[in-house]
């Protein structure tokens, strides 16, 4: 990961994509921004799942795939509203592949340590992880966002929740996601968005529809817009 990220940093420099502040930075400040593929702060968007993990399922629907979707709907609208935004995976593999550092036999925990390990990689500003839900009554639909036990974040889950409400006509609540690894593990505001329930049958009609899905992007790219404003 760290070559690859040298090399971002090097291709932005010769294209220029870094600002004229950026390159005429001093030494020391220069050595700071190298170990960073972008200098100013991103949105890291997880996608969840991956590869051999599928996530939760519905006959031939994947969990993976539907969060593959829509994190790169949501990267492009947030790109077009002139965000820094970056993507985990942009296509169908696991991240726990790309940790060769973790000595752990558990794939998922190196699945899981490779996602926190990008956040600090990165100059992160906050990270939405996003995931599907699933229940065993049929009948529970809609949105849930997990926050850490901190402002930020609560803040974050806030705007996004009530975002996502706003679309499906849901009345929920954000609520503290204490036994997820990531929000537990991230230093930056985090928040993991259950997008809908694959068992509900309208849910999942939204979240395999391209419109439904880039419905739920917008709304999750609104509640990020207005968090910013709101810190």
């Amino acid at each position: 990961m760290q070559k690859l990220l040298s090399i971002l940093v090097s291709i932005q420099l010769v294209t220029g994509w870094l600002s004229p502040q950026i390159t005429h930075a001093k030494p020391d400040e220069m050595e700071r921004l190298s170990r960073h593929a972008f200098p100013e702060p991103v949105v890291l968007i997880d996608a969840g799942h991956g590869g051999v993990d599928g996530g939760t399922s519905f006959k031939e629907i994947l969990e993976k795939d539907i969060n593959l979707d829509i994190s790169r709907k949501l990267y492009l609208l947030l790109k077009s509203k002139g965000y820094m935004a970056a993507l985990n995976r942009s296509e169908d593999y696991a991240l726990s592949d790309e940790n060769l550092w973790l000595k752990s036999r558990s794939r998922h925990l190196r699945d899981l340590a490779q996602r926190k390990g990008l956040s600090d990689e990165l100059t992160t500003s906050i990270v939405v992880s996003i995931h599907v839900n699933w229940a065993n009554s049929r009948t529970k639909r809609g949105p849930l966002v997990l926050h850490q036990n901190e402002g930020k974040s609560a803040l974050l889950a806030w705007a996004i929740q009530n975002a996502l409400d706003h679309l499906y006509g849901t009345r929920s609540m954000p609520a503290l996601g204490k036994p997820f690894y990531l929000l537990n593990h991230i230093e930056y505001p985090a928040v993991i968005v259950e997008t809908g329930f694959l068992s509900n049958a309208g849910d999942r009609e939204m979240l395999t529809r391209s419109k439904g899905q880039m419905d739920v992007a917008k709304a999750i790219a609104a509640g990020i817009m207005e968090y910013f404003t709101e810190i």
